[in-house]
């Protein structure tokens, strides 16, 4: 019972080959956008097919529906050339907001005070499958 000796990195490679996720998905990290405002448009769209998503963004007033819309366009064009799917069929299955660093500036205010002003940022992920 003689088993072949493998290295870490080919054993790890070939695990990750059985657990590899399937489904089409694109990320943004860093958006400059906070969580709960990414949320509020991710809400809209979540369980959508594609086409009913893509017309809520464009006409949704937020600042982050264009950030989502494009991201939700780069998602689909995975779908189609890498997983070879028909963008017909398609749906968002997930779609979420993680939170991201968060900048921190100064502005000043009344008698030498100092208030913080926090810049938040979010990873936002959107993932695809086919009905």
């Amino acid at each position: 019972m003689e088993e072949k000796m493998r290295s870490r990195s080919q054993y790890k490679r070939e695990r990750n080959k059985e657990n590899r996720e399937t489904r089409p998905s694109a990320k943004l990290s860093y958006a400059r956008v906070s969580v709960q405002k990414a949320c509020f448009v991710l809400d809209a769209i979540r369980g959508k097919d594609v086409n009913t998503a893509l017309a809520i963004l464009e006409y949704n007033p937020r600042y982050a529906s264009s950030i989502i819309k494009k991201l939700l366009l780069s998602a689909i064009a995975n779908a189609e050339n890498n997983n070879g799917m028909n963008p017909e069929k398609l749906y968002i299955e997930e779609c979420y907001a993680n939170k991201g660093p968060t900048m921190k500036r100064i502005r000043p205010r009344a008698q030498g005070r100092a208030y913080r002003i926090e810049k938040r940022m979010s990873h936002i992920t959107i993932v695809l499958n086919e009905r």
